[in-house]
């Protein structure tokens, strides 16, 4: 398999996980970073025994294919095009970027210049839910008619150590965390048709709780409750509840119901976790893990919840397709219809109207075990 080269940019938090399971791929191999901080770069070339280059530089380098926007949610839409202009495939955190308006200025960039743009999340295609999506694929459950989906919590000023950007235009939980959620349910069931949503907010300003910063106060200039149903291309109903109000609650991550039994599907922010599935007679059965690899614990061994972690598997699977020419499954088309979910509904939130899709997608290929081992080194 063709190993391609990868740059990066932004070495905040979520770039440890990058440069850590990356070497767990056989097709991607990291070789420099960047940062607008360059002692941040420094640091993190040096952890991990890569070179260190100016943004500049590392965007004119003949040596680097992809490179990996790790930037805030802010700057990925500039960060992004800057890639594209400099001839080089880009792979994104999410959010892809914080309007349809950006979405589509990149989409046609892209496709004028014969680049790819892949985008997180990649966690939906972990173990736990490409068994749900199998299932769900087989009628394991019958035609799906509506559900749940919930991620609310108290806030992110408690853990995170610079959470600003998480209060300001651009941040709240529909964009942070949607995208996980969201982009599950679109591999799951398929596009987005309609929205409509309310939303408000608790607390005018947030005291950071986290080091190093505790005691500072935050001003909250975005919503954070949102609640949403989402209608479905496929007739599918499904309710959506965001918030970072929420000190304590007892909802599932998300709940599938159809005409033959439900399923009850974990957490979308994560590779792996317990599937559970209903009977038409509604007896619930707790199902074998699947083997697939993107099941295997690797992650937080050191602490009390053990987890499956593998990203990069969306940016290993992007660089398979650039060299094999298939579409990849972190699709550009995924992240714009996403893109357009989220913020039709902070729209229809902010106005109190219904708002229907400009835009839709495919689901993605399903990543089945086979596929997954693929991408790995074979000692992984």
């Amino acid at each position: 398999m063709t190993t391609l080269n990868v740059g990066l940019i932004g070495c905040g938090n979520i770039s440890t996980a990058y440069l850590t399971l990356a070497p767990t791929y056989k097709n991607i191999r990291f070789v420099a970073v960047s940062d607008m901080n360059e002692d941040a770069a420094l640091a993190k070339a040096k952890e991990f025994g890569l070179k260190a280059r100016t943004v500049s530089d590392l965007l004119a380098s003949d040596d680097i294919d992809i490179i990996v926007n790790l930037t805030i949610p802010d700057a990925h839409y500039d960060v992004t095009k800057r890639i594209l202009d400099a001839g080089k495939h880009a792979y994104t955190e999410k959010p892809l970027v914080l309007t349809l308006k950006q979405a589509k200025s990149l989409a046609d960039l892209a496709a004028a210049k014969g680049l790819r743009i892949g985008s997180a999340p990649d966690t939906f295609l972990g173990g736990a839910h490409q068994q749900a999506r199998a299932i769900i694929d087989d009628g394991g459950i019958g035609t799906v008619t509506s559900g749940t989906a919930h991620f609310m919590g108290p806030g992110m000023e408690m853990w995170h150590p610079n959470p600003d950007f998480f209060f300001k235009p651009g941040g709240g939980p529909v964009l942070d965390m949607g995208p996980y959620y969201i982009t599950n349910l679109v591999q799951l069931l398929g596009p987005v048709k309609r929205v409509a949503a309310m939303s408000n907010k608790a607390q005018t300003t947030r005291t950071i709780t986290s080091e190093p910063r505790a005691g500072e106060t935050l001003p909250v200039q975005v919503a954070t409750t949102i609640h949403a149903l989402l209608a479905f291309e496929s007739g599918a109903v499904i309710t959506l509840g965001t918030s970072w109000d929420v000190k304590a609650h007892d909802h599932n991550n998300m709940e599938l119901y159809g005409t033959g039994g439900a399923l009850f599907v974990p957490d979308p922010n994560h590779f792996g976790g317990v599937l559970r599935q209903a009977d038409a007679a509604g007896t619930v059965t707790e199902l074998a893990e699947w083997e697939h690899p993107f099941n295997v614990i690797n992650w937080d061994l050191h602490k009390p919840v053990h987890r499956a972690n593998y990203r990069t598997a969306g940016l290993a699977d992007m660089a398979a397709a650039i060299v094999e020419g298939r579409p990849h499954r972190c699709a550009l088309d995924l992240a714009v219809h996403v893109t357009d979910v989220m913020t039709s509904i902070l729209k229809s939130g902010e106005t109190g109207q219904f708002v229907d899709m400009t835009t839709t997608c495919a689901r993605p290929e399903a990543l089945g075990p086979d596929a997954a081992r693929a991408l790995l080194k074979d000692d992984a």
